[in-house]
C-alpha cells in the first residue's frame, strides 16, 4: 500500500538561521578551515570544504587552479582525457590533494579512473557520481572500487535518506552525496526564439536554450522523485555521523546564504554547480543575445550532454536536465570570496568561531519569505 509520510520536509528557502549572541569582532577571526579523517580510507582531509560539481560545466581544471588557491575542493567531471589528466597534473602539482576523479558505473568509466590514479598517484580522492545511488548495481561498484582502492577517500552518491547513507558507507565509501532534484527554480523566461550568436571558434550548440533560469536538474519534474534539501541534509548527516562517515550536502544553493544553511544543517562538505557556473574558469560555450554574454550550463543528465558524450537519449530514458544559459560573470575568483565572506558573516551572527561549530550554533526558525521581494528578481 502506499504511504504517506506526513512529517514536515523543508528546503533551504523555508528556513533562517536565528542570530545569537555572539564575542566575534570580525569576519576575519573566523576558520573556514576544516580537517577529517575518513572513517574507510584512513585519510586526512584539510581545507575549507566546498566543491565545485563534478559536471563538465563546473569541475574543469581551470576551475581547479583557481579553488586550489583558496584550498577549496573540484571534483573533476570524467570527461577529460588520461593525456589531460597527466597534462595539469605536470603543471598544478600543489592542485592535486584537492581534487576528486570522477567516474560512472560503466565498465570504460572504470577503466579511465583506473588509468588516471595509477599515472597520477597523488590523487587520492574519487567521486562515484549516478543520478540513482539506491540500485543494487551502485552498491556493489562501491564494494569493488573499494577492492580496488583501499587507500583512496571516495564519494558516493546521489542519496536522500539515511538508511541509504549508511548503507554506501558501510559497503566502503567515506562520504555520501546527498541531494535528488533539489534546485531552486529563480525566474522563467521562454526558450530563446531569436538567433543567437556563437563566440569565435565556439562548438555549435542547439537553439534550444533556457535563458535565466535556476536548476538544471528536472529530476523531480520527469520523475516525481526527490526530498525537500535541508531536511535532507539534516537525516542524512545524522546517520552518517553515527558511523563516522560524512556527507556533501549537494544541489539546492543559489546564493552564499543556502551555502551557511547546508553547513548549519550539518553538512560536511558543501558541492556547488550553478553558483560556479557561468565564468571564465567554467566549461559550456561563450554565447551572445541582445548585446550580453551568457555561457551554456547543463546537467549531465540533459539531453543535451547526452547527445555529446552518449550520441543521444537512449529510447529506455528520459533527459533529466535542461540546458540554461547564465549570464556571464567573469573571474570565479570574485564570487568565491563572495560565498567565503557570507559564510564568515553567518559565523559571526551565530557566535561560531569555527565553520567545525556552525551545526552547533546554528537553531532554523520557519519562515514564509527569505527577502524583501521589493527591488529584487528573486522570490
Amino acid at each position: 500500500m502506499p504511504h504517506i509520510d506526513s512529517d514536515i520536509k523543508l528546503d533551504f528557502k523555508d528556513v533562517l538561521l536565528r542570530p545569537k549572541r555572539s564575542t566575534l569582532k570580525s569576519r576575519s577571526e573566523v576558520d573556514l578551515t576544516r580537517s577529517f579523517s575518513f572513517r574507510n580510507s584512513k585519510q586526512m582531509y584539510t581545507g575549507i570544504p566546498i566543491i565545485a560539481a563534478n559536471m563538465d560545466t563546473v569541475g574543469t581544471f581551470e576551475m581547479a587552479k583557481v579553488l586550489c588557491k583558496f584550498s577549496l575542493f573540484t571534483a573533476i567531471h570524467k570527461h577529460y582525457s588520461l593525456q589531460q589528466w597527466k597534462e595539469f597534473a605536470s603543471q598544478n602539482p600543489e592542485c592535486l590533494e584537492h581534487l576528486a576523479a570522477s567516474s560512472g558505473t560503466g565498465s570504460s568509466d572504470f577503466e579511465q579512473l583506473e588509468q588516471i590514479l595509477e599515472a597520477i598517484p597523488q590523487v587520492k580522492y574519487i567521486c562515484l557520481d549516478v543520478a540513482n545511488g539506491y540500485s543494487e548495481h551502485f552498491v556493489e561498484f562501491v564494494k569493488d572500487v573499494r577492492k580496488r582502492f583501499p587507500e583512496h577517500t571516495i564519494m558516493a552518491g546521489n542519496v536522500v535518506t539515511g538508511e541509504m547513507v549508511e548503507e554506501l558507507i558501510l559497503s566502503g565509501a567515506d562520504i555520501i552525496k546527498v541531494g535528488i532534484g533539489p534546485g531552486k527554480l529563480l525566474y522563467w523566461e521562454p526558450r530563446a526564439t531569436a538567433p543567437v550568436a556563437h563566440a569565435p571558434g565556439a562548438l555549435h550548440c542547439s537553439r534550444d536554450v533556457t535563458f535565466f533560469s535556476g536548476s538544471v536538474c528536472t529530476t523531480r519534474k520527469k520523475t516525481g522523485v526527490g526530498y525537500p534539501q535541508l531536511s535532507a541534509v539534516m537525516e542524512c548527516a545524522d546517520a552518517a555521523h553515527g558511523l563516522k562517515g560524512h556527507i556533501i550536502s549537494d544541489g539546492g544553493c543559489s546564493c552564499p546564504g543556502d551555502v551557511a544553511k547546508a553547513f548549519g544543517a550539518g553538512a560536511d562538505f558543501v558541492m556547488l554547480g550553478g553558483m560556479l557556473a557561468g565564468h571564465s574558469e567554467s566549461g559550456g560555450e561563450l554565447i551572445e543575445r541582445d548585446g550580453r554574454k551568457y555561457k551554456l550550463f547543463y546537467g549531465m543528465s540533459s539531453e543535451m550532454a547526452m547527445k555529446k558524450y552518449a550520441g543521444g537519449v537512449a529510447e529506455y530514458r528520459a533527459s533529466e536536465g535542461k540546458t540554461v544559459a547564465v549570464p556571464f560573470k567573469g573571474d570565479v575568483e570574485h564570487t568565491v570570496r563572495d560565498i567565503l565572506g557570507g559564510l564568515r558573516s553567518t559565523c559571526t551572527y551565530v557566535g561560531a568561531a569555527k565553520l567545525k561549530e556552525l551545526s552547533r550554533r546554528t537553531t532554523f526558525i520557519r519562515v514564509t519569505q527569505q527577502v524583501n521581494p521589493i527591488f529584487n528578481d528573486e522570490s
